[in-house]
């Protein structure tokens, strides 16, 4: 019985040694972090510092604060004029600086953030200075929306989610062929256009309109950007049948946001003048003051003063045959002898010289006369070439059926193109 006792505490004992083991442990090795890279420089070598410019605030005092001499300073900016103008530093503007990580944390690059996408970047860590400009990786993503016209293409817009930039640019690309004012409640449109992400989640704002549609009126306006000429890299909007959209004039000086308070009429009457016949040469587009009055065709500025009942005002020679004139601005943008292109802000409404209300007054000249320019037939601008009318109405087959059908663009086109003539 004492052997059985004794041969039981021995098991027990041992039992209880091998619980007792312990088993070795594990270090995981240490996993070295990657290196973070930004505006291509790898961040860990330096000291990060981030601000905005100040107002007041110069390139050479932003470098001096942060240990540049003005010596080096100088000959930075003159190394760098031809590239990057450092007087052009906008307050409010980002910027980041990488200085040494030593002691002295000597500034060794600016990086000055023109936008989201754009930097540039002055490096001036070696002998050799360097100012370049950095793009941040983009993500494009297509997008398809459709809207109704309830009030304004503004409004409309809004309801969407859209930003101004995109609603701008779609008055744009219809300017020639729309009047924004006579919108129908009930007319419709459809875009196909991009978006930019930064990183896939940071808005970066639009890329192009690639293809749209306006129905106004029952009758569906047409867009397709197409590149007519590959070689200059020039890009205008068509219409269905390859008919450019643009003009030599915008119908009208002011973008979209405005109302035509009196016409051009020869036979008008005016109350405060007993009721007698005044000539009434231009069209008044009443807006508010402080809108962008927008040149309707490029050329020459002619004229650019303040006189009497005109007010604030500018004329533009176009060609031996046309000019434009704008009254009552609040300000002028432009003297005479400068040359703008079209859809150039030239002034802005106002209410000077002799007006009852804030508006823009626009004349018409025609062979030195003043003519009605909504009675006139007015010249096109260049229709797109014979030869390459065959591969725009194959080019914008594609487009047109997303457009119809709501879908958004696939990788491959020709996947579409058969869809469409089915």
């Amino acid at each position: 019985m004492k052997k059985i006792i004794l041969l039981l505490v021995l098991i027990t004992s041992f039992s209880s040694c091998k619980k007792d083991v312990k088993k070795p442990i594990i270090v995981p090795k240490k996993v070295k972090p990657k290196p973070v890279y930004k505006f291509g420089y790898k961040i860990d070598d330096y000291k990060v510092i981030q601000d905005t410019i100040r107002r007041g605030e110069s390139f050479g005092a932003i470098l001096d604060r942060h240990h540049v001499g003005y010596p080096k300073i100088s000959k930075i900016t003159t190394s760098i004029k031809d590239v990057f103008d450092v007087r052009r530093l906008r307050t409010g503007k980002p910027y980041v600086i990488l200085s040494s990580k030593d002691s002295l944390e000597e500034a060794k690059v600016f990086i000055y953030k023109d936008n989201l996408i754009n930097a540039t970047v002055i490096d001036f860590k070696d002998s050799i200075i360097d100012a370049h400009t950095y793009v941040q990786p983009i993500k494009t993503v297509e997008k398809i929306v459709e809207g109704e016209i309830h009030s304004n293409l503004s409004n409309a817009m809004d309801s969407l989610h859209l930003s101004a930039n995109l609603t701008y640019a779609v008055a744009d690309i219809y300017a020639w062929t729309l009047d924004f004012y006579k919108l129908q409640k009930g007319d419709t449109f459809k875009l196909i256009f991009e978006e930019k992400y930064i990183k896939d989640s940071l808005f970066a704002g639009y890329g192009e309109i690639k293809s749209a549609i306006f129905n106004h009126k029952g009758q569906d306006l047409y867009a397709f950007k197409y590149m007519s000429d590959s070689i200059k890299g020039i890009s205008e909007y068509y219409d269905e049948n390859g008919n450019m959209l643009r003009s030599q004039f915008l119908k009208s000086p002011i973008k979209f946001q405005y109302r035509i308070s009196s016409r051009y009429n020869l036979r008008r009457r005016i109350a405060y003048y007993g009721n007698k016949i005044r000539p009434h040469k231009g069209t008044d587009f009443a807006a508010k003051i402080g809108t962008p009055i927008l040149a309707t065709a490029s050329g020459t500025v002619s004229e650019s003063a303040r006189r009497g009942g005109n007010g604030n005002y500018v004329k533009i020679k176009h060609n031996s045959t046309y000019s434009t004139q704008y009254l009552h601005m609040k300000k002028r943008k432009v003297k005479k002898g400068d040359y703008v292109k079209q859809g150039d802000v030239i002034g802005w409404v106002g209410m000077t010289g002799n007006t009852g209300g804030p508006h823009v007054c626009y004349r018409f000249w025609k062979h030195g006369k003043q003519v009605d320019p909504f009675k006139e037939k007015l010249p096109s601008a260049e229709p797109l070439k014979k030869s390459l009318k065959p591969q725009y109405l194959e080019f914008i087959k594609p487009l047109k059926y997303q457009l119809e059908n709501k879908v958004l663009p696939v990788k491959e086109p020709e996947v579409i193109e058969k869809i469409a003539q089915n």
